[in-house]
């Protein structure tokens, strides 16, 4: 299995670890400061601002596309609670006249079940959530007005907001229904500049993981073709400068060495690269019984463990300088639990981080004992004593593996370890191998 990077227990003075455990407590029963950022600098010296693609973002936490980002109530929450960023729910493109390729993404069903599951590589537990509808299931003209609510709700709160979307992609060598892309793209745009965002368009391209339940994700050219075209073809659509492109991998159903040839593919290959990637939601279990339908996707530990490994093999060919164009930007997603964890992956050179399974845990999951799942989730995210952002950050600087500047610990710094004193871990590989 691979390594973490971080010990079992944060090195830290006694008198800090005690200073976490009161605000701990106290926020438990008080909600977070409104201006949880200032607190967290004035306090302990930890600047958490970062950047979700070419984004500027408050702090490194947002919501993944999904059941929680479908309407204005849920989007509204998750800027009042102070989330970094939010991804809206992922809508299936289509054309001029109302036609969709992929029609049967768009299924409604909101229902999700969270249990408990113990990953099978380290027998270590987690949550997980399963959930049978995909895409947006309303009409475009309604996904479109959702935008636009959404980015005036994330203005006033400070709450960087982005759609998703999920693109025609064929089997084997059929066309591309370019009409889709073009129709659907520029409609977004259009809505980006009527909602009154500045700067060219921002939107994530889903390679959702419900493909690894179709005789689509079992065709390895196939899937090497999108991450070569997709991209293109997004780009085309508007005029040269006027989007920012984040493309969300999938991960498949193959074993890690196609998997990176899949990062590599879309890094280097492609004639137009994405602006940004995000890196890589659910694992697919072909086996699983569920409703009487074989496979379904999962996450909890295992998906974790996978994508860290293959985040740590990807920046150890940057480092050795095997690859033949740079890394883009990183947003991170799966299993992202805890402060911790997210450290991890900003370890490997990732920005920010993308969530669903915490934000929808059984409410005797959360020591907040007030407010909205959103808010009690950061609530762990930052102050839990031994899993959260704060004594964790202040470990990275006790320890001297990032630097201090002006008094502070800066997450954005924790982002570039790999490239500095991580080096040698990353040149060193993974004990998988």
């Amino acid at each position: 299995m691979n390594r973490l990077i971080l010990p079992a227990v944060p090195g830290i003075r006694w008198a800090d670890g005690a200073r976490i455990r009161r605000d701990y407590e106290r926020f438990r029963h008080t909600g977070l400061p409104e201006r949880v950022e200032a607190y967290l600098m004035e306090e302990y010296g930890i600047d958490v601002a970062s950047k979700y693609g070419p984004a500027p973002i408050k702090n490194p936490f947002g919501k993944a596309a999904g059941q929680l980002s479908l309407n204005e109530s849920q989007v509204r929450t998750d800027a009042q609670a102070g989330l970094g960023f939010v991804v809206l729910k992922t809508v299936i493109a289509e054309n001029g006249q109302g036609q969709r390729s992929m029609e049967a993404w768009a299924v409604k069903d909101t229902r999700m079940k969270v249990e408990p599951i113990v990953g099978k590589e380290t027998g270590d537990t987690g949550w997980n959530v399963t959930w049978h509808g995909r895409g947006w299931h309303g009409t475009f003209a309604e996904y479109l007005r959702f935008v636009a609510a959404s980015l005036r709700l994330g203005r006033e709160g400070g709450t960087v907001v982005v759609p998703s979307c999920k693109y025609h992609l064929p089997a084997g060598d059929d066309d591309f229904a370019w009409e889709e892309y073009r129709y659907t793209t520029q409609s977004l745009a259009e809505v980006w500049r009527q909602a009154g965002e500045t700067g060219p368009l921002q939107m994530e391209k889903d390679f959702s993981p419900t493909l690894a339940g179709s005789d689509r994700a079992l065709q390895q050219e196939a899937i090497l073709r999108w991450y070569r075209e997709v991209p293109k073809l997004i780009r085309s659509a508007l005029p040269p400068g006027e989007i920012r492109l984040g493309i969300k991998l999938m991960n498949t159903v193959f074993e890690d060495a196609f998997q990176l040839r899949t990062i590599r593919t879309l890094i280097e290959d492609g004639e137009v690269r994405p602006d940004y990637l995000v890196y890589a939601n659910r694992l697919y279990d072909r086996d699983h019984l569920d409703c009487g339908k074989s496979g379904a996707a999962y996450g909890g530990p295992d998906l974790s463990r996978r994508n860290l490994r293959l985040l740590s093999r990807l920046r150890r060919l940057e480092l050795e300088g095997e690859l033949s164009a740079p890394v883009p930007g990183i947003s991170g997603t799966g299993d992202v639990h805890s402060g911790k964890m997210a450290l991890e992956y900003a370890l490997r050179g990732v920005e920010s981080l993308q969530m669903h399974t915490l934000f929808q845990l059984p409410s005797s999951a959360y020591g907040m004992t007030r407010g909205s799942k959103t808010e009690r989730a950061l609530h762990e995210l930052y102050f839990h004593p031994e899993h959260g952002l704060v004594p964790w950050m202040l470990h990275l600087k006790e320890t001297g593996e990032i630097g201090v500047k002006d008094g502070l610990a800066s997450f954005r710094e924790v982002t570039t370890w790999y490239q500095g004193r991580g080096r040698d871990f990353f040149r060193r590989g993974d004990s998988s191998e």
